[in-house]
């Protein structure tokens, strides 16, 4: 790694990707150019979306979990893991623990999406229920001073990693894209994808976009130092993290250029597009990239060849719908 300032460089990059390249799927781009997107889209040369949602376990965690779990040490694979989420990301570390044959703890809220307490449980990792995901931090970091090996769901220099090589990877499969729209949830996809796109291609733009209710990149950003939330409040479970931290914080600062927000209104309007779109069935997080080329960035992309990425969905049948019927209540 360069530094912890300004991330991976292009060589560690290149070398992740061919660790990762015998197990994670390349993930396929889709220009949007069908007809029935025309009377949505901003004025721009063209909008291609990177459908990370068909990634091993649905979404771009993936890489980075299986980079920290073939990082490990003999002793660290004996000890085990441990890691605290809501959803993606514990997914990807239990199949990422499966794949190396290593015991995974998952700590989780209690209201986490049923199907990703199952999606867990059916990949072999023990997951333990708190009220919140306070708690479930709070367990993960206990577990982990008893010896488990911690794999944070961002702050972690695999976890960046592995979406630098994600970054590169729609580098390479889509190289005329100039403005790159990002989902921010802790910050390690961002900076990640960020580190690598600038390396590429170094007039690129890089934005990212947060919920509202879950801003603390754009908040830290405008502080100059990380932030801690008072509250979250966001469907987007998925980009809900209450704080910023210091190294996801500092590659991201490094390289992006700056940060939108939208409203969880939003994201359900472009959940309904994929889905009537495309027959994507979209977590919230999953449809940021698109709420924000139609919001807030509608008019600052005439012209531009515009990236989004569909960062992952995993989410089941009942709560799509519940969230889709709040949105027709109001």
């Amino acid at each position: 790694m360069r530094d912890a300032v300004t991330g991976p460089d292009l060589t560690e990059i290149v070398a992740a990707a061919d660790v990762l390249q015998d197990a994670i799927i390349t993930t396929p781009v889709l220009p949007l150019k069908a007809a029935r997107w025309a009377a949505v889209l901003p004025d721009c040369a063209s909008v291609t979306v990177k459908l990370e949602l068909f990634q091993q376990t649905g979404s771009f965690k993936a890489r980075g979990a299986l980079l920290g779990m073939r990082g490990l040490t003999p002793d660290q694979r004996a000890a085990g893991v441990v890691a605290a989420s809501g959803g993606n990301h514990a997914q990807a570390v239990a199949w990422a623990a499966r794949e190396a044959g290593v015991d995974a703890l998952i700590t989780m809220p209690r209201a986490t999406d049923p199907e990703r307490i199952a999606g867990c449980e059916a990949l072999g990792a023990r997951v333990d229920l708190y009220d919140d995901m306070a708690a479930a931090f709070a367990a993960m970091n206990a577990a982990a001073a008893q010896g488990r090996v911690l794999m944070h769901p961002f702050e972690a220099a695999h976890m960046i990693l592995g979406s630098a090589v994600c970054g590169r990877e729609y580098h390479l499969q889509a190289p005329d894209i100039d403005t790159f729209v990002v989902p921010i949830g802790g910050g390690g996809l961002i900076s990640g994808m960020a580190c690598a796109i600038k390396q590429s291609h170094p007039d690129a733009q890089v934005i990212g976009v947060e919920p509202e209710g879950a801003d603390s990149m754009a908040r830290s950003f405008a502080a100059g130092a990380p932030v801690t939330l008072d509250r979250v409040n966001t469907i987007a479970d998925s980009l809900g993290a209450p704080l910023a931290m210091p190294q996801t914080f500092a590659v991201a600062r490094a390289h992006v250029d700056r940060i939108v927000r939208i409203s969880d209104a939003a994201m359900l309007d472009a959940m309904r597009l994929y889905q009537s779109n495309l027959r994507i069935t979209a977590e919230p997080a999953c449809a940021a990239s698109l709420a924000a080329i139609l919001g807030p960035l509608k008019d600052d992309l005439a012209g531009r060849h515009v990236g989004i990425i569909a960062c992952g969905s995993n989410i089941g049948l009942d709560r799509y719908q519940a969230l889709n019927a709040s949105r027709n209540a109001d």
